[in-house]
Protein backbone atom coordinates (compact mmCIF):
# COMPACT_ATOMS: atom_id res chain seq x y z
CA UNK A 1 0.00 0.00 0.00
CA UNK A 2 0.86 3.76 -0.35
CA UNK A 3 0.31 5.50 2.55
CA UNK A 4 0.49 9.42 2.69
CA UNK A 5 1.32 10.43 6.75
CA UNK A 6 1.33 13.56 8.57
CA UNK A 7 2.29 14.02 11.96
CA UNK A 8 5.37 12.06 11.16
CA UNK A 9 7.53 13.49 14.23
CA UNK A 10 4.76 13.94 17.12
CA UNK A 11 4.23 11.43 19.73
CA UNK A 12 2.15 8.73 17.81
CA UNK A 13 3.64 9.45 14.43
CA UNK A 14 7.14 9.12 15.34
CA UNK A 15 6.40 5.85 16.89
CA UNK A 16 4.33 4.73 14.22
CA UNK A 17 6.69 5.84 10.51
CA UNK A 18 9.12 2.46 11.87
CA UNK A 19 6.36 0.46 11.58
CA UNK A 20 4.92 0.64 8.09
CA UNK A 21 8.06 -0.81 6.64
CA UNK A 22 6.08 -3.09 4.46
CA UNK A 23 4.25 -0.37 2.80
CA UNK A 24 5.16 2.61 0.20
CA UNK A 25 5.60 5.97 2.64
CA UNK A 26 5.28 9.44 1.66
CA UNK A 27 5.82 11.82 4.36
CA UNK A 28 4.47 15.31 4.45
CA UNK A 29 6.13 17.71 6.77
CA UNK A 30 7.69 21.36 7.69
CA UNK A 31 11.32 19.74 7.85
CA UNK A 32 12.85 16.79 7.22
CA UNK A 33 12.13 13.65 9.77
CA UNK A 34 15.61 11.85 10.08
CA UNK A 35 13.09 8.40 8.65
CA UNK A 36 15.10 6.32 6.44
CA UNK A 37 13.08 4.13 3.32
CA UNK A 38 10.41 6.53 2.81
CA UNK A 39 9.45 9.45 0.72
CA UNK A 40 9.68 12.96 2.16
CA UNK A 41 7.41 15.96 0.76
CA UNK A 42 9.24 18.85 2.87
CA UNK A 43 7.20 21.80 2.87
CA UNK A 44 4.77 24.40 4.80
CA UNK A 45 1.81 22.19 5.54
CA UNK A 46 -0.41 24.60 3.76
CA UNK A 47 1.62 23.22 0.31
CA UNK A 48 0.77 19.71 1.15
CA UNK A 49 -2.47 19.31 -0.43
CA UNK A 50 -0.90 20.69 -3.78
CA UNK A 51 2.16 18.15 -3.23
CA UNK A 52 -0.63 15.10 -3.47
CA UNK A 53 -1.75 16.47 -6.62
CA UNK A 54 -1.02 13.83 -9.55
CA UNK A 55 0.03 11.04 -6.46
CA UNK A 56 -1.97 8.12 -6.19
CA UNK A 57 -2.37 6.75 -2.67
CA UNK A 58 -4.40 3.82 -0.57
CA UNK A 59 -4.61 5.25 2.62
CA UNK A 60 -3.75 8.04 4.37
CA UNK A 61 -3.07 8.91 8.56
CA UNK A 62 -2.95 12.32 10.29
CA UNK A 63 -1.23 11.80 13.65
CA UNK A 64 -0.94 15.31 13.36
CA UNK A 65 -1.45 17.78 16.35
CA UNK A 66 0.52 21.19 18.22
CA UNK A 67 0.47 22.18 21.80
CA UNK A 68 -0.97 25.13 23.18
CA UNK A 69 2.56 25.99 23.96
CA UNK A 70 3.82 26.06 20.17
CA UNK A 71 0.80 27.29 19.03
CA UNK A 72 0.48 30.46 20.82
CA UNK A 73 -3.14 30.93 20.17
CA UNK A 74 -6.40 29.64 19.79
CA UNK A 75 -6.88 30.30 16.05
CA UNK A 76 -3.01 28.63 15.55
CA UNK A 77 -4.25 25.96 17.14
CA UNK A 78 -7.14 25.49 15.41
CA UNK A 79 -5.29 25.94 11.70
CA UNK A 80 -2.98 22.61 12.98
CA UNK A 81 -5.43 20.58 14.53
CA UNK A 82 -8.44 21.01 12.03
CA UNK A 83 -7.53 23.14 8.78
CA UNK A 84 -4.46 21.14 8.40
CA UNK A 85 -6.04 17.66 8.79
CA UNK A 86 -9.01 18.22 6.87
CA UNK A 87 -6.83 19.63 3.64
CA UNK A 88 -4.91 16.88 3.83
CA UNK A 89 -7.15 14.40 4.13
CA UNK A 90 -9.06 16.01 1.02
CA UNK A 91 -6.70 15.72 -0.93
CA UNK A 92 -5.62 12.26 0.26
CA UNK A 93 -8.97 11.37 -1.12
CA UNK A 94 -8.40 12.90 -4.83
CA UNK A 95 -5.39 10.79 -5.00
CA UNK A 96 -7.43 7.85 -4.43
CA UNK A 97 -7.32 7.12 -1.10
CA UNK A 98 -10.05 4.48 0.12
CA UNK A 99 -8.99 4.58 3.73
CA UNK A 100 -8.40 7.84 6.64
CA UNK A 101 -6.82 6.78 10.17
CA UNK A 102 -7.37 10.27 12.70
CA UNK A 103 -5.38 10.29 15.66
CA UNK A 104 -8.30 12.54 17.36
CA UNK A 105 -9.40 12.47 21.46
CA UNK A 106 -11.07 10.60 24.29
CA UNK A 107 -14.78 11.79 24.38
CA UNK A 108 -14.32 14.31 21.20
CA UNK A 109 -17.84 15.79 20.67
CA UNK A 110 -18.51 18.58 18.54
CA UNK A 111 -21.20 19.63 21.49
CA UNK A 112 -18.52 19.26 23.86
CA UNK A 113 -18.56 22.70 26.16
CA UNK A 114 -14.46 22.02 26.08
CA UNK A 115 -13.24 23.82 23.02
CA UNK A 116 -10.74 21.04 22.78
CA UNK A 117 -12.86 18.20 22.39
CA UNK A 118 -15.65 20.35 20.55
CA UNK A 119 -12.74 20.93 17.65
CA UNK A 120 -11.30 17.38 18.10
CA UNK A 121 -15.50 16.62 17.14
CA UNK A 122 -15.57 18.81 14.21
CA UNK A 123 -12.64 17.43 12.56
CA UNK A 124 -14.16 14.25 12.80
CA UNK A 125 -17.15 15.37 11.19
CA UNK A 126 -15.18 16.77 8.62
CA UNK A 127 -13.83 13.84 7.41
CA UNK A 128 -16.96 11.33 7.78
CA UNK A 129 -18.10 13.95 5.07
CA UNK A 130 -15.18 13.28 2.75
CA UNK A 131 -16.20 9.99 0.99
CA UNK A 132 -13.56 7.70 1.85
CA UNK A 133 -14.59 4.37 2.07
CA UNK A 134 -13.20 3.52 5.26
CA UNK A 135 -12.83 6.04 7.90
CA UNK A 136 -11.24 5.12 11.14
CA UNK A 137 -11.00 7.68 14.20
CA UNK A 138 -8.59 6.62 16.77
CA UNK A 139 -9.42 7.91 19.96
CA UNK A 140 -6.82 7.05 23.06
CA UNK A 141 -7.06 8.30 26.88
CA UNK A 142 -4.04 10.57 28.24
CA UNK A 143 -0.86 9.89 25.73
CA UNK A 144 2.26 8.40 27.58
CA UNK A 145 5.79 8.95 26.00
CA UNK A 146 8.51 11.65 25.71
CA UNK A 147 7.47 15.06 24.21
CA UNK A 148 10.15 17.06 26.06
CA UNK A 149 8.93 20.73 27.39
CA UNK A 150 5.91 20.79 25.00
CA UNK A 151 3.46 19.05 28.29
CA UNK A 152 2.23 21.19 30.93
CA UNK A 153 2.76 20.68 34.46
CA UNK A 154 -0.09 19.27 34.61
CA UNK A 155 -0.40 16.89 32.18
CA UNK A 156 3.36 15.98 33.49
CA UNK A 157 1.39 15.37 37.16
CA UNK A 158 -0.96 13.11 35.53
CA UNK A 159 1.18 10.78 33.04
CA UNK A 160 3.47 10.56 36.76
CA UNK A 161 0.17 9.11 38.32
CA UNK A 162 -1.11 7.38 35.73
CA UNK A 163 0.36 3.89 37.13
CA UNK A 164 -1.69 4.54 40.20
CA UNK A 165 -5.16 6.15 38.50
CA UNK A 166 -5.30 3.52 35.42
CA UNK A 167 -6.44 0.76 38.52
CA UNK A 168 -9.42 2.73 38.87
CA UNK A 169 -10.27 3.63 35.84
CA UNK A 170 -11.72 -0.03 34.73
CA UNK A 171 -14.68 -0.99 33.08
CA UNK A 172 -16.71 2.16 31.38
CA UNK A 173 -14.09 4.45 32.76
CA UNK A 174 -11.18 2.33 30.81
CA UNK A 175 -11.57 5.07 27.36
CA UNK A 176 -10.11 7.59 30.07
CA UNK A 177 -7.29 6.09 31.23
CA UNK A 178 -3.78 6.81 29.70
CA UNK A 179 -2.23 4.71 27.22
CA UNK A 180 1.70 4.37 25.67
CA UNK A 181 1.78 6.17 21.96
CA UNK A 182 3.72 3.32 21.14
CA UNK A 183 0.70 1.30 21.59
CA UNK A 184 -1.19 3.44 19.83
CA UNK A 185 0.73 3.42 16.81
CA UNK A 186 0.55 -0.27 16.52
CA UNK A 187 -3.40 -0.09 16.22
CA UNK A 188 -3.12 2.23 13.66
CA UNK A 189 -0.43 0.10 11.75
CA UNK A 190 -3.02 -2.91 11.68
CA UNK A 191 -5.96 -1.09 10.81
CA UNK A 192 -4.12 0.00 7.69
CA UNK A 193 -5.79 -2.07 4.88
CA UNK A 194 -8.73 -2.64 6.76
CA UNK A 195 -11.51 -4.46 4.09
CA UNK A 196 -14.78 -3.42 5.84
CA UNK A 197 -16.04 -0.37 4.99
CA UNK A 198 -17.79 2.18 7.17
CA UNK A 199 -16.87 4.64 10.03
CA UNK A 200 -14.95 3.01 13.45
CA UNK A 201 -14.35 4.81 16.43
CA UNK A 202 -11.61 2.98 18.36
CA UNK A 203 -10.87 3.87 22.09
CA UNK A 204 -8.04 2.33 24.81
CA UNK A 205 -9.99 -1.40 25.27
CA UNK A 206 -9.96 -1.89 20.85
CA UNK A 207 -6.51 0.15 20.44
CA UNK A 208 -4.87 -2.21 23.39
CA UNK A 209 -6.42 -4.73 21.38
CA UNK A 210 -5.73 -4.22 17.90
CA UNK A 211 -2.01 -3.15 19.11
CA UNK A 212 -1.77 -6.93 20.45
CA UNK A 213 -3.19 -8.63 16.85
Amino acid sequence: MRVAVIGATGLVGSRLVPLLREHDVLLLARRSTGFANVTEMIAAAEEWPAMLEGKQVDAAVSALGTTWRQAGSWDAFEQVDRHHVVTFAEAARRAGARQMVQVSSVVADPKSPDEYLALKGRVEEDLSRLGFERLDIVRPGLLRGPRGGDRRLKERLKIALSPITNLFLRGSRDRFAAIDAVVVAKAIAALLGASQPGTFVHENREIRRLASS
